[in-house]
């Protein structure tokens, strides 16, 4: 998959700034629940996230509740990501019954890899 990523202004109308976040059932890991990328939106100065913690949350609470929304809770689901960058990430998405609603954590191990400094625009 090769993404190209400076058309996603022009087809994400809506949200321009906006990344796409593709990801599957099929893992290189078979103790992982879900295998994700991160392509980036052309404003970011990059083109693909190696591991992204938070869209990872995003996908435990959509597998909770479109995937199996019947798996017993709590529940810690592995995300794994990063593999075809030459990278092996991991993220646990951890899932329980707050109430009515999902809450949603996530843990991990990060590792620095270089400073970046990041500019805001209104």
């Amino acid at each position: 998959m090769v993404p190209q990523t400076a058309t996603f202004p022009s087809i994400l109308k809506e949200m321009p700034k906006a990344s796409l976040h593709p990801f599957c059932l099929e893992t290189f890991d078979e103790t992982a629940d879900m295998h994700a990328r991160h392509f980036s939106s052309p404003f970011s100065g990059t083109v693909e996230d190696v591991v992204t913690g938070t869209a990872s949350g995003v996908m435990g609470a959509y597998y909770a509740k479109y995937i199996d929304n019947n798996m017993s809770l709590p529940k810690t689901l592995l995300v794994e990501q990063g593999q075809e960058l030459g990278r092996d990430g991991r993220v646990r998405v951890h899932v329980k019954q707050k109430e009515n609603n999902l809450d949603i954590s996530i843990t991990g191990t990060a590792v620095y890899v270089k400073k970046l400094t990041v500019k805001i625009e209104n």
